[in-house]
């Protein structure tokens, strides 16, 4: 709303030497002027009114003065706007828009009013009511850029995300250096899956206003889901550094601290969200979420709890509850609260969160027809955001590996290579025990367990990147190694050997022989139906678009398989040892003695022990890895059968 001095119309207020100072932005002796006036005429509505708006255009507490001059002024359109606008500057929503309602009942043409109602309908997440609202204002003045921006908003809260960045897109058509709807596109072009458009976006934004702390948020989250942690973590803190109490970038950085390892920072992060905002659910989930990193499930599940009571709406803190241990048939409540929340309308992003809970829920009871359909509900959603499989572009990568590491690479001599055993690789595909070979190995007092290291995935981008511009040579690979050992230094100075458990770092096996000729590999084999079932079971948030469809799954499979064979025809005898999950199972003892005896090692009797170990596990196996070893997850796809027809003919791992 414009704050006016309309109406200020008799000659002892003198309205326009009052209409000047405003003009003038003469607030302070508006200020004197109207005081003077209301302490002799304490009735007159028109002097209040005054007085409030040269109080809120100084950035002072007008809202007595407001609340005056609207009850003074019962039929004055513009005092109850005002008013509105302040009390939803100072969070009073509902009241707010009780304040909106009655100046649009006196004035119900005013296209700004709507447009404010709509910011605290907004607020108070009515956004069926807060959509409405915008276009109301939009009907009445199409060209308001800031209402079709904040119909966005709206929209995106409400699931309609395609109507959302159209929303945004004709708010930039509008005004194109509207930085906070670029920032707000950045994050619905994030919600659909158009990451690589998010960043751009998000980065347009920083450009026009580097002040904006959302904008670097949104630049954030884009990089996050690039994989660009260390990016990531850098826009959140610029973000913090701009705005020290955005709760939301607080979060979001542990998140990313989460990812690189860094736990104790990313408490740290929570913390400072909470002392922030005390009722910040999703601050809550993280600390949930750590907790259960470190295996200490029943304070996790108390964290999760208060995160939903905090905010019932949160489908992450329910959600999070029936990943911490085997749900049983005395969850019933729990299950239909969760069926409850997942039924109404609700962001695809947040549905899947359900989706994957519930139907792991109905696998641990037993109704497995229900738990599929639950599961493939949530893959189908995940495909409205998530990032498309490619198979060609799969099929190539593994042609290239292939044709590039051939076995006379395999023989080449490596005399400028940094020795150095330390590095303990243990690939696969993902489900396939990966997690359970480090856990096994990290309880051995001689080796520190890194978890999923990112570094070979970038490492084999810029040396694609490299190649094809031809200025690739040998000098990279002691480069890579010497950065590589760098890290694994700053991770953990005195172990013997440290395990770097990426399953994906399959895929560059060839680079890291190259780079890192000691280097030990471990290669886990599971049934192949078994393996991408529990792949499918999995809410994995990036980096696995082929688990969202059957048929994609069991592409990636296949082309794991051909590279996985190439890579024991090519690379030394002695490099690699593959170990079967299912034999793992059945004879811990001797499987784990290989495991050691292959890294150089002399058995420990505590690796039996492996679900004792204390340390951070933040792969979906964090609670089976905290069990003792059994068979419980061996044919398990028997169960599911009739539902997964193109895995039923995938060739071994």
């Amino acid at each position: 709303m414009v704050y006016t001095a309309r109406h200020m119309d008799k000659p002892d207020l003198d309205a326009s030497d009052l209409a000047a100072m405003i003009h003038a932005g003469r607030y302070a002796d508006l200020e004197t002027k109207t005081r003077e006036i209301v302490r002799g005429r304490p009735d007159c509505g028109l002097a209040w009114k005054a007085l409030g708006v040269s109080l809120t255009l100084q950035g002072k507490d007008g809202l007595h003065a407001l609340a005056m001059a609207a009850t003074l002024l019962p039929d004055d359109a513009e005092a109850h706007g005002n008013l509105g606008n302040a009390l939803r500057r100072l969070g009073r929503f509902e009241e707010a828009v009780a304040s909106y309602c009655r100046a649009l009942e006196l004035k119900p043409g005013c296209a700004v009013t709507h447009h404010n109602k709509g910011n605290a309908l907004l607020e108070l997440e009515r956004f069926e009511e807060a959509a409405a609202s915008y276009s109301r204002a939009l009907a009445l003045m199409p060209d308001l850029a800031e209402a079709h921006s904040n119909l966005g908003n709206a929209l995106r809260s409400l699931g309609r995300l395609d109507e959302a960045a159209a929303s945004y897109r004709r708010a930039l058509t509008l005004k194109p250096d509207f930085a906070g709807a670029h920032s707000n596109l950045s994050d619905t072009l994030r919600d659909l899956g158009q990451i690589a458009e998010a960043l751009a976006s998000a980065r347009r934004a920083v450009e026009i206003e580097p002040e904006l702390a959302g904008a670097h948020n949104s630049s954030g989250n884009a990089s996050m889901d690039l994989g660009k942690l260390e990016e990531a973590a850098a826009s959140y803190r610029r973000a913090l550094a701009l705005k020290p109490g955005f709760t939301a970038a607080h979060i979001n950085l542990g998140l990313a601290l989460r990812q690189l390892g860094r736990t104790a920072e990313a408490e740290a992060s929570c913390r400072a969200a909470l002392e922030t905002n005390p009722k910040a659910a999703s601050a809550v989930v993280l600390l949930a979420e750590l907790r259960a990193d470190h295996g200490q499930f029943a304070e996790a599940e108390e964290l999760f709890r208060h995160a939903a009571a905090i905010d019932p709406k949160s489908p992450e803190a329910w959600a999070g509850i029936a990943h911490l241990r085997k749900m049983t048939v005395g969850d019933a409540a729990w299950a239909a609260q969760a069926q409850r929340m997942a039924q109404q309308p609700l962001p695809p992003r947040d549905e899947v969160h359900l989706r994957f809970a519930i139907g792991k829920y109905l696998d641990d009871v037993r109704e497995f027809e229900d738990a599929f359909a639950n599961f493939r509900r949530a893959h189908e959603l995940k495909k409205r955001y998530g990032e498309r499989y490619d198979r060609q572009r799969m099929t190539r990568g593994v042609d290239r590996a292939i044709y590039s590491y051939d076995r006379e690479w395999a023989r080449r001599p490596r005399a400028a290579a940094i020795s150095s055993a330390r590095p303990v690789f243990v690939v696969g595909m993902a489900r396939s025990g990966t997690s359970l070979a480090e856990q096994i190995l990290a309880s051995h007092p001689a080796i520190f367990g890194a978890g999923e290291l990112p570094f070979w995935n970038s490492a084999a981008s810029t040396y694609e990147s490299l190649a094809r511009s031809g200025e690739a040579n040998g000098d990279i690979y002691p480069k890579l190694a010497a950065d590589y050992l760098r890290l694994l230094e700053k991770l953990s100075s005195d172990a013997l050997r440290v395990v770097d458990k990426m399953p994906a770092n399959f895929l560059s096996l060839g680079l890291i022989h190259e780079a890192l000729p000691d280097a030990r590999i471990i290669h886990m084999r599971r049934n192949p139906i078994d393996t991408c079932l529990s792949i499918y079971f999995q809410h994995f948030k990036s980096a696995h678009s082929y688990a969202d469809d059957l048929d994609d799954l069991a592409h990636y499979y296949s082309e794991y398989s051909r590279l996985m064979k190439h890579w024991r025809d090519a690379l030394p005898a002695d490099v690699m040892l593959e170990v079967p999950y299912e034999g793992l199972v059945d004879e811990q003892e001797g499987w784990s003695r290989k495991m050691l005896q292959f890294v150089g090692l002399p058995w420990e009797p505590r690796c039996l022990d492996f679900h004792r170990a204390d340390r951070s596990v933040m792969t979906a196996s964090k609670w089976q890895v905290r069990q003792k070893i059994n068979r419980s997850s061996v044919e398990r796809w028997r169960n599911y059968e009739k539902f997964i027809g193109p895995l039923l003919c995938l060739p071994p791992g």
